[in-house]
């Protein structure tokens, strides 16, 4: 059996096959029937042996049997247990800013859900990952879960399956060419592997003895497959062969401790090991301390000096890749690379034995401060959303930083500093939870009373409020304003009165609300902080709409708008035209109101920021409801439910008032009946059809657009430029725009979509406008 199934995969919200997938027929019905009559599945093996592909092979072939979905959960480059949950509500891509803890979290989520989950890769986190499977599977009847592992995990009810090998000939004197080679999976697999390094590669009567004994030898592992047949790039069959053969012969005097694959795989690793050069050995090695993937920058900063020059890193960089040892990836405009699993696993083995482990994990600790850092300074800025796609593909090694920093002795300042200076990252990455959660263990770590922890201190006391978790957020800002007195630090009042009076306003003590946001604002100026200015302005604003004081309240708002204009950022602007939006349409401008929302819905999409999505969009069923429109007023606040269960307390309750009085308003308009039907149809919407509904204009242009599309008007216009084989420059230049904001545009259609190129939006766009008889991809928009 030799599969792509592309198209099933991506209904399914699995990653894509980037290789066929061979044999294991026998295993994948295996894993069916036991997954049909457990709950909790894990299957087991060596590392390398194929148990993530299978896992993921098995969740593709079954997702139609599970209404809710199916979600890979990735815990390779997890390596701190207090973040498991919170990781998995990350993959299941569950929207919650409340204080709860995250197992209360995913039980709730998951309590009438029919789920499968892959738990892949739980080995490093075994115990952990035993409680967390048994506890969700206890409290959702509807929860199944596929767990890899090189280890059982030893919870109750936990089936398990044994991963064999793939099969290889037998060893009994058969000559060659009596068995064909499609009856053996690890020949195929090495067959379909060296295709693609040497085209036209085929088993023959001359080679199919020399490749049986290959794979006989490698016991047939994919990994160990895998890596042995990109060799035939420069070398014969035959010298491969000959090559294994002697290094196993090196290994049966090692250790008889491991197991046979093991001992097979590590001298696979070994080969390739030993067919680097020695600057690639170390590159490799200092690779290791990073999880997840890493980019051209990162490795030149950490991985550089003591035998490799900065400007050399390129070079070996390109050596490892194409020796197989690194994976090139594509993230948009971004190169990343990453380690296989189990190469990594052996770079740090290597690593440690070279006794740079600490000095290596202390220069990525540095790289990631100074990155954050730099995030932070630059966030007002047009590089904003940059700054955060760049953040999301380092939330693994940000994490690993963390940990080092929780875990070294003297570098818990060091994790604080970079924690605080996440502060709009952790809101934009829907992950407050998470840095709640750090901030709180390192402040714990260390008392001593610096500037970081000044710093680490307000951050925290912000998300609190953000969390609705007042009574904590009030003693961390007593410290924080005792601190900064202390140190000397003029920017500590106006920051604290800035969420002190958040904090106000959510709690509708709007007076107070306006005396601390006016002494925020007036500090923010005196020491030229536009990003206190901004916050300050927003709420000021926000609380002057709600005490009936509109004048001022525009005032506010427009102050903002010009000032977030003027350095080009999309974050600060979107908020203030999400509550400008209500301001305008409580004076009646209904229209103009509406479409303030949805240019703040669409300034907030780079960012995947749910909460304030979710706000625009109840704004938007508010303003339906009032124009008479029940049934889109019921579809919106159906697509919002889950977001509102994940807001958590009483976030901006000061405007529930505005929720009640829109149900009401759309039943009146539509009858109970019909207001549910339309409800539940919200309701089973996913996030991207919600946010397409909400910018729809409805009796509008945008009607002609499909009801399955995701994309804006104005994507669909940059959509059919891309189609006609425009660059990001020539697009630029028709529709007079920034060239970056012509790239952004793009990535977010690729991102909407699933796609990865430029051609695969040309066909969906072609796919789209034929059915209505418009032009192909080559013709005019």
């Amino acid at each position: 059996m030799t599969s792509r199934g592309t198209d099933r995969w991506s209904a399914a919200g699995l990653p894509a096959e980037l290789t066929s997938f061979v044999g294991r027929r026998r295993d994948i019905a295996e894993a069916k029937r036991l997954l049909a009559g457990s709950r909790l599945v894990t299957l087991v093996g060596v590392g390398g042996v194929g148990k993530s592909r299978l896992a993921l092979r098995v969740a593709a072939e079954v997702q139609r049997a599970f209404r809710d979905g199916v979600y890979l959960v990735e815990l390779a480059a997890l390596e701190s247990p207090g973040v498991l949950a919170q990781a998995m509500i990350a993959s299941l891509r569950i929207m919650d800013h409340s204080s709860r803890e995250p197992m209360e979290v995913l039980t709730d989520h998951l309590r009438d859900r029919q789920t499968l989950i892959v738990l892949d890769n739980c080995e490093h986190l075994l115990h952990d990952c035993s409680v967390l499977a048994a506890t969700l599977v206890r409290a959702a009847p509807g929860l199944r879960i596929l767990a890899t592992s090189r280890q059982a995990l030893g919870a109750a009810g936990e089936q398990t399956m044994v991963v064999p090998a793939l099969q290889v000939p037998r060893t009994n004197g058969t000559r060659p060419g009596a068995e064909p080679a499609e009856r053996f999976d690890a020949m195929r697999l090495f067959t379909e592997r060296a295709r693609a390094v040497v085209p036209g590669f085929e088993i023959t009567d001359d080679n199919r003895e020399t490749v049986a004994r290959i794979c006989r030898g490698l016991d047939g592992i994919p990994l160990a497959i895998e890596l042995a047949a990109v060799r035939l790039r420069v070398i014969t069959a035959d010298q491969l062969l000959a090559r294994l053969e002697d290094r196993f012969r090196v290994l049966t005097t090692g250790s008889r401790a491991r197991l046979p694959r093991q001992q097979t795989l590590q001298a696979l690793i070994d080969y390739s090991h030993a067919l680097c050069t020695e600057q690639e050995r170390l590159l490799w090695a200092r690779l290791s301390a990073f999880s997840g993937s890493v980019d051209l920058e990162a490795a030149e900063q950490v991985c550089s000096g003591d035998g490799i020059a900065a400007d050399d890193v390129v070079d070996v960089i390109i050596g490892l890749v194409d020796k197989s040892i690194l994976l090139r990836e594509e993230h948009g405009p971004m190169v990343r690379f990453r380690l296989m699993e189990t190469i990594r696993q052996y770079g740090r083995d290597r690593l440690r034995e070279s006794g740079g482990e600490a000095e290596l994990r202390r220069r990525h600790r540095a790289w990631y401060v100074d990155l954050a850092t730099r995030m932070h300074h630059e966030w007002f800025s047009p590089g904003q959303v940059t700054w955060y796609q760049r953040m999301r593909l380092e939330h693994d090694n940000v994490r690993t930083a963390l940990d080092h920093c929780l875990s070294t002795p003297g570098e818990a300042q060091q994790g604080m500093a970079l924690a605080a200076a996440l502060r709009f990252y952790w809101i934009a990455a829907d992950a407050p939870h998470e840095a709640r959660r750090w901030l709180d263990d390192l402040l714990a770590a260390d008392p001593t009373p610096m500037p970081a922890r000044l710093w680490a201190l307000g951050v925290d006391a912000r998300i609190a409020v953000l969390q609705s978790d007042f009574a904590v957020a009030a003693d961390l800002l007593k410290e924080y304003r005792e601190l900064g007195r202390a140190l000397g630090d003029d920017t500590a009042e106006g920051a604290a009165a800035y969420v002190e009076g958040l904090a106000a306003l959510l709690q509708s003590e709007l007076p107070e609300a306006e005396r601390l946001l006016g002494e925020a604002l007036a500090c923010g100026r005196a020491i030229s902080d536009d990003m206190l200015v901004a916050n300050a302005l927003i709420y000021l604003g926000t609380t002057r709409s709600l005490l009936g004081h509109a004048a001022e309240a525009v005032e506010s708002f427009e102050e903002c708008l010009s000032l977030c204009e003027a350095r080009e950022e999309r974050w600060f602007r979107s908020y203030t035209l999400w509550t400008y939006g209500i301001e305008v349409w409580k004076q009646g401008d209904t229209r103009r109101a509406v479409e303030m929302e949805r240019e703040a819905i669409r300034l907030k999409e780079p960012f995947k920021d749910p909460l304030g999505i979710g706000l625009c969009a109840e704004a938007l069923a508010w303003m339906a409801a009032g124009e008479g429109d029940g049934r889109r007023a019921a579809t919106l606040l159906g697509g919002l439910e889950a977001m509102r269960r994940g807001f958590g307390g009483p976030l901006f309750g000061h405007l529930s008032v505005y929720h009640e009085t829109c149900e009401e308003a759309a039943r009146a308009a539509i009858g109970d009946r019909p207001f549910e039907t339309a409800y539940r149809k919200g309701k089973a919407m996913t996030s991207a059809e919600v946010i397409a509904y909400a910018l729809r204009d409805p009796g509008g242009g945008d009607e002609r657009r499909s009801e399955s599309s995701p994309l804006t008007k104005r994507e669909m216009e940059i959509a059919r430029l891309v189609a006609r084989g425009m660059s990001n420059k020539a697009i630029a230049a028709s529709l007079v725009i920034a060239q970056r904001t012509a790239e952004g545009h793009v990535e977010n259609i690729l991102s909407k979509l699933g796609f990865s190129s430029r051609v695969q939006i040309a066909a969906w766009v072609g796919r789209q406008e034929r059915p209505a008889g418009g032009p192909g991809p080559g013709g005019a928009p």
